[in-house]
């Protein structure tokens, strides 16, 4: 069974700096701020496990999400220095992937080919 789902997920995890907590979930109210007006983003929000911390996040295609990246750059910047990336991932059907080899590929991630499934 294929899919024609075209959902891209970015999956990053983040080990949190020493004593930067506080600072990092600030700049994630910034990040959940910013992201909330794309348009073509289908869900976001950020967990924690003591330092270390998880964004998940899903956007309709490749495009809205190389348009989200684009729309928080900045804040990526600042994040750096509070924390560093403990992994990163993309997930998506492989024509849309195709899409962000180019745009990610200075972030180095693992991508996941979606096969099968569905949405709703």
């Amino acid at each position: 069974m294929a899919t024609n789902d075209t959902c891209c997920t970015i999956v990053p995890y983040f080990n949190i700096h020493t004593g930067k907590v506080q600072e990092f979930k600030a700049l994630c109210e910034q990040f959940v701020e910013k992201t909330r007006s794309e348009p073509g983003c289908l869900y976001y929000g950020w967990s924690f496990d003591g330092n270390e911390a998880h964004c998940r996040e899903g956007y309709r295609d490749a495009d809205a999400t190389i348009a989200h990246i684009q729309n928080i750059a900045d804040l990526l910047a600042e994040l750096a220095k509070v924390a560093d990336v403990a992994r990163l991932e993309l997930h998506g059907p492989e024509v849309e992937l195709d899409k962000l080899r180019g745009p990610f590929a200075n972030l180095k991630p693992r991508y996941f080919t979606l096969e099968y499934g569905f949405r709703r």
